[in-house]
């Protein structure tokens, strides 16, 4: 069982942990010293009991906050998972059908053909009457 030498507080300890653990042990180790670190330069000098207590407690309450926020998204991930069941279970929707009229070019060649007529049979009749 490996002993790796921690600083906290600028108080050095030696702990012991499990093969393969002293990486956790180390990162652990470095955010209960930033905590401490924090209560030494705000209050001052304390007993290393009563330090390794506050920065231990600051700790638990900055992740008894994650929990409540880890909890309220799981909440959440949960009501839309149900929604997309949902959805999923839900018959598919029938298609909607459009229709796109199509001229064929005959009938369009048929109403030009007819347009110019009625141009020319109105510039006639303008003629005619002297418009």
């Amino acid at each position: 069982m490996p002993e790796i030498k921690i600083k906290i507080g600028g108080k050095e300890f030696t702990v012991a942990c499990q093969d393969g653990e002293e990486q956790y042990l180390l990162s652990a180790a470095a955010m209960l010293d930033r905590e401490a670190q924090g209560l030494v330069s705000q209050i001052g000098r304390m007993p290393e009991a009563r330090m390794l207590l506050m920065a231990g407690l600051m700790l638990a309450d900055r992740t008894a906050a994650y929990e409540e926020k880890a909890a309220a998204a799981e909440q959440q991930l949960a009501q839309q998972q149900k929604v997309i069941d949902e959805m999923k279970a839900s018959p598919t929707p029938a298609p909607e059908r459009v229709e796109v009229p199509v001229i064929p070019p005959t009938l369009a060649d048929s109403l030009a053909e007819i347009a110019a007529r009625a141009e020319a049979l109105a510039a006639r009749a303008e003629e005619k009457t002297g418009g």
